[in-house]
């Protein structure tokens, strides 16, 4: 890899990360609001998550609100550098963003179920499941709009258009 890509794909992943908090601070905004109509807690699973992945054993009502907000933005950060490198390499616009919605979603399903401390969505009530698609869809759709207007595609590739 020449030194110019890796310099651009650097730069993507911060300036991506960048759209990755704006990301996260529309969905906490949209989480705000939809709690204040539906009085649903906030959830802690993500903090419990990240305490389980630095080795610790949380009780499964630990509610540490600093774990919380570390897991939460610092997974909207290090995705968004991901949404970020898609931006620069041309992978953009809505079904970028959608495509990115599922990837927001995996990764959470991912970390809190290899670490026991989630369940399978499959397990959720319905209301649950649609609150969580949501607010995720909403900061994948952020992070990509944001990224993709910070990012031009200036790495992006026309090898490889047909499948061999």
């Amino acid at each position: 890899m020449s030194d110019f890509r890796g310099r651009k794909l650097l730069k993507a992943a911060g300036q991506g990360a960048v759209a990755g908090l704006a990301g996260v601070a529309a969905m906490t905004a949209g989480e705000k609001l939809e709690q204040a109509v539906t009085r649903r807690p906030n959830s802690y699973v993500p903090a419990r998550t990240l305490l389980s992945l630095l080795g610790q054993k949380p009780a499964a009502d630990a509610r540490p609100p600093l774990w919380n907000h570390a897991m939460h933005w610092g997974t909207g950060a290090v995705l968004g550098a991901l949404r970020g490198i898609w931006s620069v390499t041309g992978i953009r616009g809505p079904v970028a963003n959608t495509t990115f919605s599922v990837v927001r979603l995996a990764t959470d399903q991912t970390l809190e179920n290899a670490t026991g401390i989630g369940a399978p969505p499959t397990s959720w009530p319905l209301s649950e499941t649609a609150v969580d698609v949501w607010h995720k869809t909403v900061y994948a759709w952020i992070t990509g709009v944001v990224s993709d207007a910070l990012i031009p595609p200036v790495l992006e590739s026309r090898q490889g258009t047909t499948s061999h």
